[in-house]
């Protein structure tokens, strides 16, 4: 009797398809798990942006002063303020640290390439460990115009 169950191919028929069942069931059960958690842990976690004082500015040499605020308008000291190259171009990576303002002052020397009237520069930010900050989304960006 073994020797015909051995021949017999049909206890594989089903087979196939309840895998992919159980593997589609399977990850739409993570999916929503995955969800679940990374909905529990932004609960109490506020989104930073930066206000650049000027808005736009020139090429060349000059100081911007960078506020972090929450989405109410309360300003955020003991973050570290990124300034990098956008559309303009920026000789190196620029860093401050906000104070007991929320703000940071930059030198920043930002250049447009030929043909261009203007350009950006970006910033992140990296909250203060100690508090429930998080620059997840983009920030404001300084308009960087050609000096006429």
């Amino acid at each position: 009797m073994s020797h015909t169950l051995w021949r017999d191919e049909r206890a594989i028929e089903g087979l196939p398809i309840r895998l992919v069942i159980a593997l589609v069931v399977g990850v739409a059960c993570l999916g929503v798990m995955m969800s679940t958690i990374s909905g529990i842990e932004t609960l109490n976690v506020t989104e930073v942006d930066v206000e650049p004082d000027p808005e736009v500015t020139g090429t060349g040499d000059g100081e911007v002063t960078v506020t972090v605020v929450d989405p109410k308008g309360a300003k955020i000291a003991g973050a570290t303020v990124v300034a990098t190259s956008g559309t303009a171009t920026l000789d190196s990576v620029t860093t401050a640290s906000t104070g007991d303002d929320g703000e940071a002052e930059l030198s920043l020397s930002p250049s447009l390439g030929p043909n261009q009237n203007e350009g950006t520069v970006t910033f992140s930010v990296k909250p203060h460990a100690a508090g429930n900050y998080r620059d997840d989304q983009s920030n404001t960006e300084l308009l960087v115009v050609k000096n006429r």
